[in-house]
This record gives structure tokens, sequence and C-alpha cells, in this order.
């Protein structure tokens, strides 16, 4: 209805509006309904953004482009980082209390401001106006994304008859929804999307991203020092997501999977271990060295390649419900890890909390295997 990019600004909106409405809260319940509302902005940007990148990148370097929303996900995230050092000496005004944590959470709708004023000047995906009926208009997008209006006019021919092919095998009279999980093609690529995006949350990635700042204090860090280590996280995870913009389609989606699950497993357990030793020092030291290593190991890997994977594996007619499918499924487990693990932490100490991650990735290692 609103086209890949409409979508993007609605989403944008809410994104920004939400963020600036947490800053604002003055209650636990009222921020839960504040975030919970932040969903409807993340969701659906979430399943749009790689989709519209594979609908417009050309196949030789589709992976390369799609993964982009790894990369510049990991960028934010340590952008935030960034906010709560830069933000957590900030005083209280008079009748304001937690500035700081206010500034943090209202910081984080800037940039999807900036996304909202520049949207319109990317072009439509033509893959959707195609859907549309909209020729023409695919052609000039197109255009815009080749090197020469000859390959623009010949990718627009191949999606518009990619489109009918697609059409000519779709069941009449039953939902697409429905196909999703009754067509055998379909069934399968959402079962594979559905094991990459789950593995994505339980291979511990956000019990990181999440509570990195108290895993750090649990290993002897002070506060300050541990949102320090924190950044460091943060910015190793954007900077080694870049090799898999040539790993990417050089060594296959899977390949990079099964390379970075063991080693991934290898760190986790690295890093539970080392709260047994008993020298403050070399404790946090190692546990600092086994989550940065972890995080090396995730970045070129399980970190791009679910959103990349998912984009591409269902065919264009079930595209968008096929990646809405995967996103929720992330975004499901995601809830799932971010709500257990404090529980987890206090019931198994954090050599158990982290070791119960570790071993689910020897079990996506077998998955993917």
């Amino acid at each position: 209805l609103l086209g890949r990019r409409g979508t993007i600004f609605v989403t944008a909106v809410i994104s920004a509006l939400t963020c600036f409405w947490s800053g604002l809260t003055n209650s636990w319940y009222h921020l839960f309904i504040a975030r919970f509302f932040l969903g409807f902005g993340i969701g659906p940007k979430s399943s749009t953004v790689p989709v519209y990148s594979a609908e417009c990148a050309p196949p030789n370097i589709r992976g390369a482009l799609v993964m982009q929303w790894q990369v510049w996900t990991a960028f934010g995230i340590a952008m935030g980082f960034v906010a709560d050092l830069a933000l957590y000496y900030v005083p209280d005004r008079s009748g304001i209390v937690g500035l700081n944590w206010r500034l943090m959470l209202g910081s984080a709708g800037i940039p999807a401001i900036i996304v909202c004023t520049n949207v319109f000047f990317c072009p439509e995906s033509p893959r959707w106006l195609l859907g549309k009926g909209r020729v023409a208009d695919a052609y000039h997008s197109l255009a815009r994304l080749r090197n020469t209006p000859l390959q623009a006019a010949r990718d627009t021919y191949y999606i518009q008859k990619q489109l009918e092919a697609e059409d000519q095998l779709v069941s009449r009279g039953k939902l697409r929804i429905m196909e999703l999980f009754t067509v055998p093609r379909n069934r399968r690529a959402a079962l594979a999307a559905g094991i990459v995006m789950f593995m994505q949350q339980f291979c511990g990635v956000n019990i990181i991203a999440y509570y990195s700042a108290t895993i750090f204090e649990e290993s002897g860090f002070s506060t300050v020092s541990a949102l320090a280590a924190s950044l460091g996280f943060g910015l190793i995870n954007w900077l080694f997501a870049g090799p898999a913009i040539w790993t990417i389609d050089t060594f296959g989606r899977r390949g990079l999977l099964l390379t970075t699950f063991p080693l991934m497993s290898l760190f986790l357990f690295l890093t539970g271990f080392a709260f047994w030793i008993p020298d403050r020092e070399t404790r946090v030291g190692i546990v600092a060295l086994g989550i940065y290593l972890f995080t090396i190991a995730y970045s070129p890997g399980e970190g791009p390649v679910p959103f990349t994977y998912s984009a591409e594996a269902f065919p264009l007619y079930v595209r968008d419900l096929g990646m809405s499918f995967a996103t929720a499924t992330t975004w499901f487990f995601n809830f799932i890890v971010s709500i257990t693990f404090p529980r987890l932490l206090g019931a198994f100490k954090p050599q158990g909390a982290v070791g119960w991650y570790a071993a689910w990735n020897m079990i996506g290692f077998m998955l993917i295997l």
C-alpha cells in the first residue's frame, strides 16, 4: 500500500516519536508502554529494509548490499554506547530527575529523523512498482540503480517475466499466508529463515548487547569502566561486520555460518569459565577478551547472514510475507532472551548463563550442517 519507501518513512517517524516519548516517562510501566509502541516502528522497518535492498541490488552484489542493514545496525549500537558514556555524568536539573538516562533514550530518535528526511531521495523498489503495474516508473527507478539504460531495460523485463511466471504458480483462492507454509518450496524457505533468525538471538549476542555492562560489572569492572568496555564491544561489532561485505558473496551464507558457530561457542565458553578465575585483574581481562573474540566471530557470520538469507530465500510473490515471518521470529526470541537473561544470571551465575548460550551455538552448527 505505502511502498517500501513509504513504509520506511512511517516506521522511522514512529521510532523517533517513541524514543522521545521514552525520555519523558515517569514510571516503569509508562516506559514499558513507550518501548512497546517503539516495536511498531522497529518491527516493520526491520522486515522492509532488507527486502527493499534485495529488490534494488544487482544479483552479483546483492548479498553485500543487503547486509548493509546489519553493518549500520551495529554502528547504531556502537553509537548508543557512545551516548551512554557521553551522557553518564549529566547532572539533574531542577524539577528533572534522571536527566542523563532521559537524554540517552531520547538521543536514539535522532537517526530516525535523518532517515525520515532522506528516504524519499532514494528510488522506489522496482519490483514493488512492477507488482502495481507501474512499468514506466519501475524502469526509471532501475535507471537510477543500474549503470546504463540498457541494463535498466533488461532488468525491468526480467523482473516482469519473473513476476508473471510466479503469478501462474499461485493457487487461486488461497491466502498467501497459507501458501507460505503449505507450498513445499515456501515451507523450506520459511524453515531455513526461521532457524537462522532463531539462532541470531540464541547465539548469545544480545545478552552482550543488552547486558554487557552488567556482565562486565559481575567480572569486577567499575560502572564507568563497564560502559567503556561495552563501547569496545559495539565498535568491534561494527568494524568486523565490514569484511562480510566481501566474504558473504565469496564464501556463501552457509559457509560463513558453519565457520563462525564453533568459534562463537568456544569464545562464550571461554568467557563463562573466566568467571571462576580468582584473581580480579586476570578475570576481567579474560572476560573482556572472550566477549571481544566472540563479537569478532559473530559480526561477519550470524550477524549479517540471517537478514540477507531471509530476504533472498522466498519467491517474489511471498517475499514480503516471508520476510515478515522471519523478522517476527527474530524479535520474538529477542524478547525471550532479553526477559529471561536476568533470571538465568541469578540462577546459574555468569558461568552457567553464558555457557547456556555457548551450548546453543553448538546446536546452531548442527542445524545449519
